[in-house]
């Protein structure tokens, strides 16, 4: 039921299951958890994320993955992200977006001018294999929007959205949708919330970003897919929904952003 759009199963702090990612598989499968999308970073992810997608899926869980290099990587590995390095990595039917990408300037702002050059390239790789692009922002919100519209971006997710309504609107009026990871349920979060109760409930998908951000009441541990359900209950609390509503509706939007160029 639950579709968890951004999730890093290769980097998840698998203590808790004796270091055995069977044991989160398992987890993710107990919460009711039949869908994620597994994040690349960076090209030597590549084959370990692959592995992992093509080994755990089944029919209780659909596992995909994206191609892409965070804009937190160094220079030398945002220049490695050519386009025709993306194309060609990215063709397999397991590979369901490019990304993660973007930009970020809270971290380093050294690399900016690369970081919006790799941006770009993702974006015309995303055009050119008709898949969802995978955007990461903060700090850059301007630059970013300013992007994503000179280059025609109209495809996509923002990521664990944490802007305001006024980004999240000129981002769905490009044709992007908006996933909010287990932040929209921290108290200090409230202009999130303002931003999510007007976004259109067809345009809304969660994840946990894990084992990053984990939810409330799961915050301060390694998050996991598992927890997907969480942000759920978050959302159907802020929307008078019920978690199972926020689940399918999410699911199915998820659906509709990977068939559109089908």
């Amino acid at each position: 039921m639950f579709t968890d759009t951004h999730c890093h199963l290769n980097r998840l702090d698998l203590t808790k299951y004796d270091g055995e990612l069977s044991g989160a598989i398992a987890a993710m499968k107990a919460a009711n958890v039949t869908r994620a999308m597994a994040i690349m970073c960076d090209f030597a992810e590549y084959d370990e994320i692959y592995n992992i997608v093509t080994t755990f899926s089944d029919d209780a869980l659909n596992l995909g993955m994206s191609v892409g290099i965070h804009p937190c990587e160094d220079l030398a590995v945002l220049q490695s992200a050519t386009t025709e390095r993306l194309i060609e990595t990215a063709t397999s039917e397991h590979v369901w977006a490019i990304g993660e990408t973007g930009l970020d300037y809270y971290w380093s702002d050294e690399n900016k001018q690369e970081q919006q050059a790799s941006l770009a390239r993702h974006v015309y790789a995303s055009q050119v294999l008709k898949k969802p692009l995978v955007v990461h922002t903060r700090e850059a919100k301007h630059d970013t929007i300013d992007i994503l519209k000179a280059e025609k971006a109209e495809h996509g997710i923002i990521h664990c959205f944490t802007e305001d309504w006024d980004t999240a609107k000129k981002a769905l009026d490009l044709g992007f949708y908006i996933s909010f990871s287990g932040i929209v349920s921290f108290k200090t979060a409230q202009t999130i919330r303002d931003a999510a109760l007007k976004v259109p409930m067809d345009r809304i998908l969660i994840e946990t970003d894990s084992p990053y951000l984990a939810p409330v009441p799961k915050r301060g541990r390694p998050n996991e897919p598992a927890f997907v359900p969480y942000v759920a209950a978050c959302l159907a609390d802020l929307l008078g929904k019920t978690p199972k509503d926020i689940g399918e509706m999410t699911a199915k939007n998820f659906e509709n952003l990977l068939a559109q160029y089908s």
